[in-house]
């Protein structure tokens, strides 16, 4: 006689059906005392499924696009809507409108909302050279600030000029300053800047003054347009006609908000899935990271960083994921999935995954399980002195619930 499957087995089968199969190690963690499944694998590699070029815009703590579209083919169908409350950079709504979905995203941080929306009305190549032939390349008025440390003199008033004469509301404007935000400081000559610490981590005048002792380096002059026009070229190089088509339908109905997570005004029963990674306890300092982009983009700082939450202790982050998930509950539909990915902090010591599971369970979710994605490493991760899966690097643990239908 056959066995009856169990509620474990079929939470089970349903993580299974999420991605192709393949080998990997099954445990099982207990919350609420339930016990939930949890498979362990590499579920996608640097060469499986090549991410769209479009997404190649640096944001601290964001994750490989592939992450989201696993769970966006599995779970939803076009014309649907996925919705991310931490959007960050924009991975998910972007990889949902390239596959043809409607989208919402928020994030307390207007820098968020001024980093993707442009890339769902990419402009013509065209478009862009045209632009910039016919933008000043001077003539801002200055301000306080001293940006010496960090630019050439010729530099810094063409990006001042950017700032001062790019109408945001103009769709080929508002892109232009999407790519410029993301060329101001950077470890390579494709940036405006100096030599300085990647893009996603805005150092200090103090510290980049320190650095150019130490490297006795002189700001060089860039060409702030040329630099643009081939960030742009690289965005758009490898967008098929299809692909276009889907972000233009994407934008006509996409929602964003700059909102607190836990009071997004969505409509109930509005979303089929959510993706997302909330911030992880005090692991990155978001505010003291963007203050340059900030300054570009004419945002205050100091009040975004007052306004993020970064909590400084598991009780106080499960105190505001619970207020999330109540949040998620609400704005699912029947039927509907939460991919919620807590990553690994504190060297793997610390698994957010066995926190986050009975707080979904409190809001209402059935947990389907939780899967740990552990990349393969390469050749560049041991460079780096990166040698196994013990700092978290190259993992992903991502907590999957229901709203049953």
């Amino acid at each position: 006689m056959a066995r009856t499957p169990t509620l474990f087995d079929r939470r089970r089968a349903a993580l299974e059906g999420l991605a192709e199969s393949g080998e990997g190690f099954w445990s099982e963690i207990v919350a609420e005392g339930e016990r939930v499944p949890c498979w362990t694998r590499e579920f996608w590699t640097p060469r499986q499924r090549q991410a769209s070029s479009l997404h190649e815009i640096s944001y601290r703590a964001c994750y490989k696009p592939q992450l989201p579209r696993l769970f966006i083919e599995a779970l939803t169908q076009p014309g649907e809507r996925v919705y991310d409350p931490f959007s960050g950079r924009g991975t998910t709504l972007l990889e949902a409108a390239l596959l043809g979905r409607r989208v919402a995203a928020n994030d307390i941080n207007p820098l968020s909302a001024l980093l993707a929306a442009p890339r769902l009305r990419p402009p013509s190549l065209e478009a862009v050279a045209d632009r910039l032939d016919r933008l000043p390349r001077r003539g801002a008025e200055l301000d306080s600030l001293d940006l010496s440390m960090f630019y050439h003199p010729d530099t810094e008033a063409e990006i001042r000029a950017l700032r001062c004469f790019l109408d945001p509301s103009d769709e080929v404007d508002a892109w232009i300053r999407m790519v410029a935000t993301n060329r101001l400081t950077g470890h390579s000559p494709g940036f405006f800047s100096v030599y300085t610490l990647p893009p996603n981590q805005a150092l200090s005048p103090q510290k980049q003054i320190e650095i150019n002792r130490k490297r006795q380096q002189v700001p060089p002059y860039r060409d702030t347009h040329a630099l643009i026009l081939k960030k742009s070229r690289q965005l758009l190089s490898d967008l098929s006609a299809t692909e276009k088509e889907h972000l233009r339908q994407s934008a006509r109905d996409a929602q964003f908000f700059t909102e607190d997570a836990r009071r997004v005004p969505l409509e109930d029963s509005s979303i089929t899935l959510t993706v997302t990674s909330p911030p992880f306890l005090d692991v990155v300092q978001y505010a003291a990271d963007n203050w340059l982009r900030c300054w570009f983009c004419g945002l205050d700082a100091q009040a975004i960083g007052q306004g993020i939450t970064m909590a400084r202790t598991v009780g106080a982050w499960a105190d505001t994921m619970q207020e999330v998930f109540h949040h998620l509950f609400r704005v699912t539909r029947p039927g509907g999935h939460v991919a919620f990915e807590v990553g690994e902090v504190r060297k793997g010591t610390l698994r957010l995954e066995e926190v986050a599971l009975p707080l979904g369970l409190r809001a209402g979710f059935e947990p389907l399980g939780v899967l740990v994605n552990q990349q393969a490493f390469t050749k560049t991760a041991n460079i780096w002195g990166v040698e196994n899966n013990a700092k978290g690097t190259n993992s992903n643990r991502i907590v999957v619930f229901r709203k049953e239908g």
